[in-house]
């Protein structure tokens, strides 16, 4: 697993994809997980759309996700 998000601006929209699926992939195991809590049942592709396509950082959509405006 890739330690850091790929850079939007020397990263390829496929590189950014592979992160976010690798990233949030789900476990199954959901009480030790947390992930599905964390997107409150919501698709992590579309949440992250702007950071795949390359027009928002990660952290800074991960920052609105933690802080409820996404």
């Amino acid at each position: 697993m890739t330690t850091s998000p790929p850079d939007i601006h020397t990263s390829t929209q496929e590189e950014r994809l592979a992160y976010v699926r690798e990233v949030w992939e789900c476990q199954f195991d959901c009480k030790l997980c947390g992930k599905c809590r964390i997107l409150r049942g919501r698709n992590a592709e579309e949440l992250y759309a702007d950071y795949i396509s390359g027009k928002c950082s990660y952290m800074k959509i991960t920052l609105q996700i933690r802080d409820n405006i996404l």
